[in-house]
This record gives structure tokens, C-alpha cells and sequence, in this order.
């Protein structure tokens, strides 16, 4: 009898204890709880009352002045605003405060044709991209049919065929299939044996070849220097970007590296990190021009580097979410499928890098916009890459898991329910 006392008694204790953490949770989230729920009846009555009679509000204006003063009409188009009660960021004018719901008024719903779900022309999200790591950029390259204002310089592979009035043997020797540039950049001639070719225009070599057989003929020899095939260097290269067996076109598609750099046939490494396309055009085309006469390269952007925001805390599913457009604090927490019960949206969290990197914060009061109280909430900011919005507990939550951690987790840990309840062979036993 004296075990079945004992196990009656811990089980009380633990009946009392119970009892003592609901009566806390009631106490401290009660006044909370109905101090919202009133609040936010009257703030419904208020609104229903200022749609059912727009004319009674403070700082109604008639329609017709305020799409003279608001609506935008591109030109050649016919606008047709339809007028519903709501707030704009017009609606609290000489006010320094945000705009509320008592500032309600009539405002241009839909500016276009009703039903219309496309909205307004957005503007850029930047004025000037820069490029980072991992964009996919596709460098095209293009032959170039501009004049220069200089000649063409020979190179190896080219071929040419050199001739001279005065000597039928040189112009038999070249007339039919012409001589090479070899890979040292000399062609072979009669006579004189070996001369430099590569790196210079017809011109050039026509004027050295002209000064180098004057001395075997009694008058001027008049050689005569023609190009056979010639743009061989820019062929060779055409044909290593080229890619119409594949995507098409004559193009590279590569990645910015991990140390901000793409690679090229031909100029190599070049560092792209922090250009513009058109900056970086220029980069390239200015390093080609050094190397190759008669190409013209495009950068194209095809996809940019991924962006991800994470959310974390009292919302129902946190993790990693791409950026693929502008976003705020508030769609963030959609995208996380909603704060939890216990969530605190009124010191929501944000954690960004600066630009070198060094951590900052700030803190959100989005409660109002969540529930519906302000219409424009001033926190609701955008986000960017790497941004963490941490929606932490409210202190009900945080005293809850408190009392499950010691009373439940704890205490019944150590004294395990079954010490609790009736051992009914015990009793018989007895």
C-alpha cells in the first residue's frame, strides 16, 4: 500500500504542474490575444464604414481632379481608370507619417482595360548591370568588313605570288600555286634565298623585294607582290569558335570563374568581374585588335548568376529562395509559406554584407501590413542577394518552449509518467 501511495502523489505533482503552465500561458498571452482581436474589429468597422461612404472621409477629392493630378496617359493611347476606395502613397500628402487606412480615397485601380493583370511598364531593376561570378556570358564573333585605314599584314600561312618583268624563272616558279608563308614567317625566293614576309603589308615586301633583287638585274626589277590566299590567321581562328554543327553561329559561351575572369581563344585571360557589356566590348575588342585583323566580337548576358534570400525562423517552411525578381520583406515571408503562430512579426530581422562584406542589420515592424493595419507599411524593404530575414519568437513562444523544456522534457525525465499511474499488479500483489 505504501508503493501505491507514492505513485498516487507523483501523480498529482504532475497534475498541479501542468495546470500551473497553462495558467501561465493564459496570463501572459491573454491580455495579447483580445488586446488584437479588439483592435482589429474596430479597424475593420472603420474601413467598411469608409467604403460605404467615400464621401464622407477626410481628404476626399473628387475623381475627376485627381486623374488630372495622378493617371498617366502614354502617348496616342486612350486610358480608362477604374476608380475604387484604397490608399496610394498620394494619399497622405503634407503628412510626414505613412499613409493609412483613414487616409482612404478614391484611386485609379486599373488604368487600362478592366481585368488587365499585366500593370504598368516596370523600370529596370538596375540602371547598369555588372557582371559577376557565374553569369553565363556568349561572346559572338562576327567578321568585319570595316576599313581600317591601314593595310593587310601577311601571315604565316598566307600565300602570295611574287613576279618581276625582268626574270621569267621567278615568275614561273610562283605564278602558278604562288609560295607560302611559313610558320616562321619567311617565304623562298630565288635568288635571294629567305626573306621576312610575316608582319608586313604587300606594300612593305613588295618595296624590300624591289631593293633586294636590284643588284642581280641591270635595270629595276619591278617585282610585283599579289595576295593568293590571304586572312588565313582569321580563318584558323573562325573555325575554333565555330559552333554551327552545334547551337549555331560562330559564338564561345563561357562562365565567369571564381576569380572574376572568363577565358579566349587568342587574348587569353581577361577579368570581367564589375563591367558592363558595354565596357566590357570594348575590353575585348581592343585585345583582339592587337592580335587579329578583321573581327568583331558581342558579349551577350544568357543567364545571370543565381540570387538567394534565406528565410529562417517562426515561419512554416524557411530555407533558400532564388531571387528571379525584385522582392520584398513580406513577399520573402510568402515565399516561406508564413510566419507560425509564435512568430514575432513586429521585430523581424535582417542580416545583409555591405559592400566589403562586413555584416549589418536591420529590424522590420511588418505586424501592421501582415494583419491588414497599414496598408503601406514604411518597413517593407527590398531585398538582395544573400539577404537572411530571421522571424524570431514572441516572448508567449519563447516562455512556452521554456515550460516544455523544464517541466516536460525535464522534469518528466527524470520522473518518468509510468511512476505516475496505478501499477494494478502492484495493488494486487498487495
Amino acid at each position: 500500500m505504501m508503493t501505491t501511495e507514492i505513485k498516487t502523489d507523483r501523480k498529482s505533482l504532475r497534475g498541479i504542474l501542468i495546470l500551473f503552465a497553462a495558467t501561465m500561458v493564459v496570463l501572459c498571452s491573454g491580455p495579447v490575444l483580445f488586446g488584437q482581436v479588439l483592435d482589429y474589429t474596430g479597424q475593420y468597422d472603420q474601413a467598411e464604414m469608409q467604403y460605404a461612404q467615400p464621401q464622407a472621409m477626410q481628404g476626399f477629392a473628387p475623381a475627376e481632379a485627381y486623374v488630372a493630378e495622378q493617371s498617366y496617359s502614354p502617348a496616342g493611347e486612350t486610358e480608362q481608370a477604374n476608380f475604387i476606395c484604397g490608399v496610394d502613397e498620394h494619399s497622405a500628402r503634407g503628412q510626414r507619417n505613412e499613409s493609412t487606412w483613414r487616409n482612404s480615397r478614391l484611386i485609379p485601380w486599373e488604368n487600362y482595360s478592366y481585368g488587365e493583370y499585366i500593370g504598368p511598364s516596370r523600370t529596370p531593376h538596375v540602371p547598369t548591370y555588372r557582371l559577376r561570378v557565374d553569369d553565363q556570358i556568349e561572346f559572338v564573333f562576327q567578321v568585319s568588313r570595316d576599313n581600317f585605314g591601314q593595310g593587310y599584314r601577311l601571315s604565316p600561312g598566307d600565300v602570295i605570288r611574287v613576279t618581276a618583268a625582268v626574270d621569267e624563272k621567278l615568275n614561273e616558279a610562283t605564278r602558278l600555286s604562288g609560295v607560302a608563308i611559313m610558320p616562321d614567317g619567311t617565304v623562298s625566293l630565288d635568288l635571294i634565298g629567305s626573306v621576312l614576309a610575316a608582319g608586313k603589308t604587300i606594300q612593305q615586301l613588295k618595296a624590300e623585294l624591289d631593293y633586294a633583287y636590284t643588284p642581280f638585274f641591270e635595270s629595276m626589277p619591278n617585282v610585283n607582290v599579289t595576295g593568293v590566299t590571304i586572312g588565313t590567321k582569321l580563318r584558323d581562328f573562325l573555325d575554333s569558335v565555330d559552333a554551327r554543327a552545334g547551337s549555331g553561329g560562330q559564338a564561345r559561351q563561357v562562365s565567369v570563374n571564381p576569380d572574376g575572369t572568363v577565358r579566349l581563344p587568342l587574348v587569353g585571360t581577361i577579368g570581367v568581374v564589375g563591367l558592363s557589356l558595354d565596357e566590357l566590348e570594348r575590353e575585348i575588342n581592343m585585345r583582339y585588335a592587337r592580335e587579329l585583323q578583321g573581327i568583331r566580337v558581342t558579349p551577350i548576358l544568357t543567364q545571370r548568376a543565381p540570387r538567394f534570400i534565406y528565410v529562417a525562423g517562426e515561419v512554416n517552411t524557411p530555407g533558400r529562395f532564388e531571387l528571379n525578381g525584385p522582392t520584398t520583406a513580406m513577399q520573402a515571408i510568402a515565399l516561406a509559406g508564413g510566419w507560425d503562430v509564435g512568430g514575432n512579426v513586429r521585430q523581424i530581422v535582417v542580416f545583409r554584407r555591405d559592400k566589403d562584406w562586413k555584416l549589418m542589420a536591420t529590424k522590420l515592424d511588418l505586424a501592421g501590413g501582415l494583419f491588414g493595419k497599414r496598408p503601406i507599411p514604411s518597413d517593407e524593404i527590398w531585398l538582395r542577394d544573400s539577404d537572411i530575414i530571421l522571424v524570431p519568437k514572441r516572448p508567449i513562444q519563447r516562455l512556452a518552449d521554456a515550460v516544455e523544456l523544464y517541466f516536460t522534457r525535464t522534469l518528466y525525465g527524470i520522473f518518468p509518467s509510468e511512476l505516475g499511474s496505478f501499477d494494478a499488479q502492484t495493488i494486487g500483489g498487495q
